[in-house]
């Protein structure tokens, strides 16, 4: 499996343990709640998750989804997904330029 169909598949994880949070309505410290009253085991999306604070703790054994967090992560991925993109466009360009004979 490439490194792209990986990278999906755990944008995909991340983005259902969002819905988890939202569908339980843990979005404030006010409505945190536990890993089993959302429905959720240990998982590498919710890991990820918490490291990234998009999930925190508000207190002992209760998370809720910090949607502000969420949407600056979302955002920063699309900002690094352009600019590689911008990137190997300008590469094949190059790549294009050079091989053309004027």
């Amino acid at each position: 499996m490439g490194a792209a169909a990986v990278a999906a598949i755990m944008r995909r994880r991340e983005r259902e343990v969002v819905d988890d949070f939202r569908a339980a309505g843990a979005t404030s410290r006010e409505t945190a709640q536990s890993y089993t009253a959302i429905g959720l085991g240990q998982s590498l999306g919710l890991k990820r998750l918490r490291e990234r604070a998009v999930i925190r703790e508000a207190a002992p054994g209760t998370y809720y989804l910090d949607e502000e967090v969420w949407v600056a992560v979302r955002r920063t991925r699309r900002r690094i997904a352009t600019v590689f993109l911008v990137i190997l466009v300008i590469f094949l360009l190059g790549a294009l330029l050079g091989t053309v004979k004027w």
